[in-house]
């Protein structure tokens, strides 16, 4: 006979229409086929009071992040407290930290993990539930195969050693987001095992983690997500089923770091790789990953001191809230253990912009969660050619591509980090296909000849782009059309690449080429004409530079009167470089700027004092 539960549901009150044109208190009024995976009617909302909620219940109102962080920092001044920077609050004198992370996140699938509904997440509450998702009797999971590949390619990018044969289980608790009562998860033979990340000092560790430290991850693990719950007025409970099922990895580090700002760049990596890989598209900042956080301290006197009891913070949502949510429970701790208490194994909570942990329950354990092979979901097998397919076809990590920013084109660590993690990685691809066409007009050896043009390049890319959607423009910046082929509608890659040319050739100044870009982006240029090139010739904007002799003349004009600057010069042990740009200054304003390299007139400059203004200052 059919796997057959009872409704966990049934002291719950569905507002809205109905399943099957009936309650969930009445099992009776729920026939629903073995295994289906059909989509439900919309299911407004559950509440735990026993009327029903008025039809205009008001909506949950989303507050912005940075309006709550404000509100929260208000609060603190108003009350006195003051957290400290935790650039200084790594250590503390006498104690160990020891923290272990674990980090779930959504994978990158169009279906559930053992249904057949959509994954969603900005649809209409409860439009994507099929009977499995709400438990219903007679309803079996069926494994989508289709969620494995985005959790094998996490595995690989995690360095973890993806297993033949894997295993469910279930977890089992009740609450109103689970309606199964228990959770399918991987908790004794997981699909991927013995992973590790590489952190470095660019990842914004702790500088008490030198240059860098290796973080060992013990599993990654699938398993299912629980239902949203919005909390309304009037102790009412609004659930929305849509994320029920949502395929999962959950990530277990083993308990090896030892700072704050570790814990957080880790999390931080770990997203930025599972974005690399497509096996993850949502991070922290859309709900798509969050991290748990188990924290404990001892005294550094006894090495041989077993690690202390351990906390739980659940449900971290930014990288901040990690490194602040760490900071406060490893303070707690010391403060109650220095008082004589002891530490008590629970799980606790943190909000945003707070300064202190609170309790959230007692710390359940393995006993209490009854772990048990999953009898309906059979053993998940994968073969070693499919793994070895993902691997060869997963393209460069996230360090690969800065390493290569860094040592091909000279950038900068933080500004090699930023182009390849912007835009979700689509402005670097825009790089790539900018290289490639410059690359083309520069010719063979481009690289080691030309390399100021390239890193030219990346500079625009970074940051000159970025100006056009701030300042003089209302755009968003994911208005610039970045696309995952290395595009960008707004700006397309051969009219940077002729821009970035002529610029790294002198043949156009570097404000003819900001107003150039602002026009391309505007779709003013090319306009009417073919190329930008085209463009610079009919609006005659080609660079006519001054000739050394009238650059000469020039200067003499902009150090007429300025005796007391040049003596200065005279009297000075190092060159007065600030005199110097003075100098020049009145060179560019006296002068047709359009038609002066700044540099080449600090060049005239200099050798004109050195060699004219001194000796004659001294002769007379």
């Amino acid at each position: 006979m059919p796997h057959i539960r009872p409704t966990t549901l049934s002291r719950y009150l569905l507002h809205g229409q109905l399943i099957s044109r009936g309650c969930l208190r009445s099992r009776s009024s729920i026939r629903a086929p073995l295994a289906t995976a059909s989509p439900l009617p919309l299911i407004r909302c559950l509440h735990t009071d026993t009327n029903e909620p008025p039809s205009n219940a008001p909506a949950t109102i989303h507050v912005p992040l940075r309006k709550q962080l404000k509100d929260e920092a208000k609060k603190q001044k108003a009350s006195g407290k003051k957290k400290k920077k935790n650039v200084n609050n790594q250590v503390v004198e006498g104690w160990e930290l020891t923290v272990g992370i674990e980090i779930h996140a959504q994978l990158n699938t169009a279906k559930k993990l053992f249904s057949g509904a959509a994954t969603s997440f900005n649809d209409d509450p409860n439009t994507h539930v099929a009977y499995f998702d709400l438990a219903t009797p007679g309803s079996q999971p069926i494994f989508q195969k289709e969620t494995l590949i985005p959790a094998i390619r996490a595995a690989l990018a995690l360095n973890c050693e993806v297993q033949p044969v894997s295993r469910f289980d279930r977890k089992h608790y009740f609450h109103w987001d689970q309606p199964s009562g228990y959770q399918i998860t991987q908790y004794y033979e997981p699909f991927a095992r013995d992973g590790h990340i590489q952190l470095h000092a660019r990842d914004s560790i702790a500088a008490e983690d030198g240059e860098g430290v290796s973080i060992g991850i013990k599993q990654v693990q699938m398993e299912q997500d629980t239902a949203k719950t919005l909390a309304q007025p009037g102790d009412v409970h609004w659930i929305d089923f849509n994320r029920v099922g949502m395929p999962l990895i959950e990530i277990i580090t083993h308990p090896v770091i030892h700072h704050p700002a570790t814990a957080a760049a880790f999390v931080r990596k770990v997203q930025t790789l599972l974005n690399a890989v497509d096996a993850c598209v949502s991070g922290m900042e859309a709900g798509g990953l969050r991290a748990d956080v188990n924290v404990s301290v001892r005294r550094t006197d006894d090495p041989n001191a077993p690690l202390g009891q351990r906390t739980e913070i659940k449900n971290l949502s930014s990288f901040k809230a990690v490194e602040d949510a760490i900071i406060a429970e490893r303070d707690r701790q010391i403060s109650v253990l220095e008082a004589g208490g002891t530490i008590a194994g629970e799980t606790r909570g943190w909000s945003i912009g707070s300064i202190e942990t609170r309790r959230l329950r007692g710390k359940e354990g393995e006993v209490d969660y009854r772990y048990m092979p999953d009898p309906d979901v059979a053993p998940l097998t994968i073969g070693s050619d499919l793994v070895a397919q993902l691997r060869n076809t997963m393209g460069e990590l996230p360090d690969d591509v800065v390493d290569a920013l860094s040592s091909d084109f000279g950038l900068s660590s933080k500004d090699a980090m930023s182009l390849a993690s912007l835009d979700g990685g689509m402005r670097v691809e825009y790089f790539w296909t900018v290289v490639d066409l410059l690359e083309s007009r520069l010719g063979p050896g481009a690289l080691g000849q030309h390399k100021a043009c390239f890193q030219l390049a990346a500079n625009w890319i970074l940051h000159e782009l970025g100006r056009l959607t701030g300042g003089r423009s209302d755009e968003p910046a994911q208005d610039m059309g970045f696309t995952a082929d290395g595009e960008c509608t707004r700006v397309p890659a051969q009219h940077l690449a002729d821009l970035t040319l002529h610029l790294y050739k002198r043949e156009i100044t570097a404000k003819v080429a900001k107003e150039l870009l602002w026009a391309i982006f505007r779709g003013r240029v090319p306009g009417d004409y073919r190329t930008v090139s085209d463009a610079i010739a009919a609006e005659g904007l080609w660079f006519k530079e001054l000739s050394t002799e009238e650059y000469a003349a020039l200067a003499d004009t902009a150090v007429s009167g300025q005796e007391d600057v040049v003596r200065q010069f005279a009297d000075a042990k190092v060159f007065p470089q600030g005199k110097l740009m003075f100098l020049v200054g009145r060179m560019i304003r006296l002068g047709q700027e359009e038609r002066i390299d700044p540099k080449s007139a600090e060049g005239v400059m200099r050798e004109r004092i050195e060699s004219v203004y001194v000796p004659a200052l001294k002769a007379g």
